[in-house]
């Protein structure tokens, strides 16, 4: 009982640890990169933005995403319950804190103006699809953090998550119909306010429906994890050799499942392995070499528990 306290008292302690750097992490893709290039990310972080642009800036970034997620996370948890628990609101509040210190515009503290710097300049104005990319990057990277963590940063996480319950509306549909309604409002806000110095409103709207599209494929990649190793489905006459060359050569296991050729009616079995992307060359070849008529499948993997392979975090 005293190992499984601390246990999870050690997994709490790596989830707020992870929580706290993908919050600084997306505060840096937001607050950094993607303010002052007018290119939002959807969500309450878009509105805020926008707001943030209509109030001719004098309304802090942060303050705002906090001020909005505030009754979405009353609301959430009256009707989630506990899963919009302590996480979410440490997640948004940790967010916005960031963002403004990022920016120099924490109330009474200040901060560091990064957006400032004259690298972040110098890509403003010589290579604006690399800064928009980057802060693809960062809020990609830090939002899937939050994520995988058992964290999330409210807004319109919580407004999906009860429409679902609601109407039964899918919430990476409500998610998409969120974002995409929000990047047209800001759009239309920086075309009405004459926001746009070098680029046309429809421009930088385009360029946010591309930032969704990038952030979104990253976050995924973070809670799934980038494919580290391969399940091979192997179906030769020689299944022997092929079992015993990767047992003496690749020092990986195998195991062989009975089959039925539904063709030929033919009873086989099939040779399952899985090997890290280095081995998989190698594999192909002792396959080839033994049995070059082999019909081999090949899927990529993204988690593998169990002797010979690192477990992800």
């Amino acid at each position: 009982m005293i190992y499984m306290f601390k246990e999870s008292r050690y997994q709490t302690i790596i989830d707020y640890f992870f929580i706290t750097l993908g919050a600084a992490i997306m505060a840096i893709g937001i607050g950094v990169f993607l303010v002052d290039a007018k290119v939002v990310p959807g969500g309450v972080s878009g509105l805020s933005m926008a707001i943030h642009y209509l109030s001719s800036k004098t309304i802090p970034v942060g303050v705002m995403i906090w001020l909005l997620n505030i009754p979405l996370y009353l609301w959430g948890v009256k009707e989630l319950g506990k899963e919009f628990g302590v996480k979410t609101f440490y997640g948004f509040t940790l967010n916005a804190f960031f963002i403004d210190f990022f920016r120099g515009e924490t109330p009474i503290i200040g901060g560091i103006p990064l957006h400032k710097s004259q690298t972040i300049t110098d890509l403003y104005n010589n290579d604006f699809m690399f800064l928009i990319l980057l802060g693809a990057t960062f809020l990609g990277i830090g939002l899937g953090l939050i994520f995988k963590f058992k964290g999330t940063t409210a807004g319109s996480d919580i407004v999906a998550a009860i429409l679902n319950k609601r109407f039964g509306i899918k919430p990476g549909m409500a998610i998409i119909l969120i974002d995409f309604f929000v990047i047209l409002f800001a759009g239309f806000i920086i075309d009405i306010k004459n926001l746009a110095d070098q680029r046309p409103a429809l421009v930088l709207t385009l360029y946010a429906l591309f930032l969704l599209v990038v952030s979104g494929k990253i976050v995924d990649a973070i809670i799934d994890g980038f494919d580290y190793a391969r399940s091979v489905h192997i179906i030769s006459d020689k299944n022997k050799e092929i079992s015993e060359a990767i047992l003496s050569q690749l020092n990986r296991g195998a195991t062989a499942i009975k089959s039925r050729g539904l063709y030929t009616g033919t009873e086989r079995e099939v040779v399952v392995t899985v090997v890290t992307i280095k081995q998989l060359v190698k594999l192909l070849k002792i396959i080839k070499d033994i049995d070059p008529l082999a019909f081999v499948t090949i899927h990529n993997v993204h988690e593998v528990m169990g002797e010979g392979f690192r477990r992800r975090v």
